[in-house]
């Protein structure tokens, strides 16, 4: 009888403490196979290099990769709490194509029914987006901007071929522009949303199909 080959095991990116904090506490109970969680440190740079290393080590060569934390929306209309999952990431080295999309939308719906979730591009910044930028960048396409997407799933298929997401929790949009991201309070909270879509993380994960290399 053929055994079936063991499950890619999930990366999971972040930058910041408080996701990274968010990521671990959320329900792990539908894990499928092997979960690591990486917070990456601010910044494309700090993206590359911890993604790079992370997936240099053999128990991960072939881990499928999804970046989250929070965002900026760039669209009129989003508020704080609201989510994103990215069709594609950008930055100016190109875009990657993400992977299961719409199962990323359904699941995320289900666990947190009435919470706005978008679909589209996510682009990436070396630095904090203010003012005009917000505008120029929602001129391309571009439906919310973050600092590590990007460069994370840019490294990821770099990498080795794997399939990769996006998924971020708006904290910050034209008519809510914060000064710090510690600014975050009271009903909608980015680290509550952001622990409780942990589970539609897995079920992503447990849905895909890639064959061990």
């Amino acid at each position: 009888m053929r055994t079936q080959p063991a499950p890619a095991p999930l990366l999971i990116a972040c930058a910041l403490g408080i996701e990274h904090l968010a990521l671990r506490t959320g329900d792990r109970s539908g894990a499928d196979g092997p979960v690591s969680f990486v917070r990456t440190g601010m910044g494309p740079r700090a993206a590359e290099r911890s993604v790079t290393r992370q997936l240099a080590d053999p128990a991960l060569a072939d881990a499928v990769v999804l970046a989250t934390g929070f965002c900026a929306g760039l669209a009129p209309g989003m508020h704080p709490g609201d989510l994103v999952v990215a069709e594609e990431t950008r930055d100016p080295r190109g875009s990657v194509a993400c992977v299961g999309t719409e199962l990323l939308v359904k699941e995320l719906v289900r666990l947190m029914p009435g919470r706005t979730v978008h679909t589209g591009p996510l682009t990436g910044s070396d630095h904090v987006v203010r003012g005009h930028e917000r505008a120029d960048l929602l001129a391309t396409g571009a439906i919310a901007v973050d600092m590590e997407s990007a460069a994370t799933l840019l490294t990821a298929v770099r990498a080795g071929e794997r399939p990769v997401a996006a998924v971020r929790v708006v904290v910050d949009a034209p008519e809510h522009e914060l000064v710090r991201i510690g600014t975050v309070r009271g009903g909608i909270s980015a680290f509550r949303v952001l622990r409780s879509v942990v589970p539609a993380f897995f079920e992503w994960h447990r849905s895909l199909l890639l064959p061990r290399r």
